[in-house]
């Protein structure tokens, strides 16, 4: 039969990252359409030809169920379907064989010269090898961290940062248009604790006597930016520390309500000092903190498109827009003074407030608000990368998308659960109340950027992660991050001493001897490379960046494997210029998926 690939058609070696799954989904899609005719049978709508990685060289190298899902419609046997599937298969010149297996599998064997092809994409692509334009249509927005600005970032905070700028990283890849956001919660009642917390702080700085609320957040970063304040504006802020605390409710301590004690301290506070100087405190704190996450993140290679405000939303009056469009739906109603949005209407468990009955509307009228703010400004999909504890804010936060007649289909959510960090047997706390935390910056400090970002994305994000310190740091093989990032600098290693013993690589005619690359070790590293564009779309469809840490490790234990077993340096020129093509390439897609993970790839360790 003749060959499916038209003249003009690039072929496998030629066309930029077309896979060759999407050529044999092309072959099988031919051979199912002359089947359909020749047997007059109409073929389902809704069938997709799948084609997945062969389990083991016995099984081929790719391998099709679509014999068995069509099988039941077309009212046929699996196998004797798959193989009049078989029969109707156009040629193609890098399908060696095609085998029926088991219960009606279609096997496809590929040709020596497939495998040895992706050697010349690899070297004539570059850093763009495993890139794809496979979403291109698409504008995603993608929010994560967007903790709130009341003290620094801990390592708990690290992960959903790691996990959500390897996620940005992985969809611009395959082509999406990735627009990354930071929600900064600098509305609301926590940013009127932290508020009193630095004024607490400020007036302790300027000799007066006032108890630190139970509530109120701790830390050395609250005296710093007290003493920042108490710099700029001396005695101006300065409030007399007995009225302030004069007849307040009892806190914690003295056998009171702290919430309580910390509203009515807050309530205090503005008014003896008058908004304008209260609100000099809450900005000062708020772009403090705010400052200093930011600065934090972009050391640790973490950027973003926006930081989005949700005090701008309250100031624009787009929450107070949000719950009149709510209104006029119907989907809001007053009880005990407070307005409350239907939510157990649209698969929520209980409806939520939006107002309370003191008139301050709640953080959930700013999340509606918010996303209604990202659904108009037209992104395809909404992605929410939140942290394990917001588990409960999914059904609400769909339900008032719903609500507002939007398609919830294109929002979705991904909980990352925080990493618990381990010093030997210790277990490390990150409360940001008492202060007692280690914070992201400490961590990177410890065990630097690349072993923060890889360790963070290595598992699923909805698992849980004990970090562990003293691996994190080592020089082994045990080092997940270490370990592939030696691989890279192994093969920098030997061209160091190609160069240094004056021997040349002549990279065509290596490309020429790729054929000589037949010993188990260079095959299986052939196969890992061929595998990596496949691994960038479904880690980036999938919205799993563990995919490809995990893929990593794979391909430096193979290669550390071929070198453990072979020289490279060797007299035969072919051959061993087909060597070093190998490696070369293998240092290519190492450094190409790390950097989409935020890890170096050094030259020398």
């Amino acid at each position: 039969m003749p060959s499916l690939r038209p003249d003009n058609e690039p072929t496998f070696t030629e066309g930029t990252h077309r896979f060759m799954k999407d050529q044999l989904v092309a072959l099988l899609q031919e051979a199912l359409q002359s089947w359909a005719q020749a047997e007059s049978v109409p073929l389902p709508e809704a069938l997709e030809v799948q084609i997945e990685r062969g389990r083991g060289s016995e099984h081929g190298d790719f391998a099709s169920n679509v014999a068995m899902r069509l099988a039941k419609p077309a009212q046929r046997s699996p196998r004797d379907l798959a193989n009049q599937l078989v029969a109707y298969l156009p040629a193609h010149p890098q399908v060696a064989r095609v085998e029926v297996a088991g219960p009606g599998f279609i096997n496809f064997f590929m040709t020596q010269d497939a495998a040895n092809a992706v050697i010349a994409e690899i070297h004539r692509l570059g850093s763009d090898y495993g890139r794809s334009q496979a979403g291109a249509s698409q504008r995603v927005m993608l929010e994560f961290v967007s903790a709130n600005p009341t003290g620094p970032l801990h390592v708990g905070h690290g992960r959903g940062a790691a996990f959500g700028a390897a996620l940005g990283n992985l969809l611009a890849a395959a082509g999406y248009q990735v627009h990354r956001e930071y929600y900064v919660n600098d509305a609301g009642r926590q940013m009127h604790i932290l508020a009193v917390s630095v004024l607490v702080r400020y007036l302790e700085h300027r000799g007066e006597a006032v108890a630190f609320p139970v509530n109120g957040y701790r830390g050395d970063y609250i005296h710093t930016i007290a003493r920042d304040l108490e710099a700029e504006h001396g005695e101006r802020l300065r409030i007399n520390g007995a009225e302030l605390c004069q007849d307040l409710p009892a806190d914690e301590n003295a056998g009171g309500d702290k919430e309580q004690a910390i509203d009515a301290l807050i309530a205090r506070a503005r008014a003896m000092l008058g908004e304008s100087n209260y609100q000099i405190i809450l900005s000062a704190a708020v772009n403090a903190i705010t400052t200093d996450i930011a600065e934090d993140l972009a050391a640790f290679g973490v950027h973003y498109e926006r930081w989005f405000s949700e005090r701008a939303l309250v100031d624009t009056g787009a929450v107070e827009k949000a719950i009149e469009r709510l209104t006029t739906t119907g989907a809001l109603y007053e009880d005990s003074g407070a307005l409350w949005f239907r939510s157990s209407d649209y698969g929520d468990d209980k409806d939520r407030v939006v107002r309370r009955a003191d008139g301050q509307t709640t953080y959930f009228a700013s999340d509606i608000a918010y996303h209604l703010d990202k659904f108009e400004r037209g992104f395809d999909r909404v992605i929410d990368v939140f942290g394990a504890d917001h588990h409960g804010y999914m059904a609400r936060v769909r339900a008032s998308l719903e609500a507002f007649g939007h398609d919830i289909n294109r929002l979705e959510f991904r909980l990352v659960q925080f990493a618990i960090l381990y010093r030997g047997q210790e277990r490390l706390p990150m409360s940001t109340r008492s202060g007692e935390f280690v914070t992201l910056r400490e961590l990177r400090e410890e065990v630097g950027n690349d072993a923060a970002r890889f360790f963070y994305v290595m598992r699923r994000p909805e698992q849980h992660l004990d970090f562990d310190l003293e691996l994190a740091k080592s020089r082994s093989n045990d080092n997940p991050v270490y370990y592939i990032q030696y691989a890279h600098a192994r093969v920098c290693s030997v061209l160091a001493q190609m160069s240094e013993r004056g021997i040349r690589h002549d990279h065509n005619d290596g490309l020429g001897h790729i054929a000589d690359l037949d010993s188990a070790h260079e095959q299986s590293l052939l196969a890992a490379l061929s595998r990596y564009p496949e691994v960038i779309q479904t880690a980036a469809n999938n919205h799993e960046p563990h995919q490809l840490a995990q893929f990593l490790r794979e391909l430096a234990a193979a290669f550390h494997t071929y070198y453990n077993a072979h020289t490279f340096l060797i007299d035969e020129p072919g051959l061993r210029n087909a060597r070093v093509s190998l490696i070369i390439a293998t240092r290519q897609v190492i450094a190409n998926g790390l950097e989409l993970l935020g890890v170096s790839a050094p030259e020398s360790m």
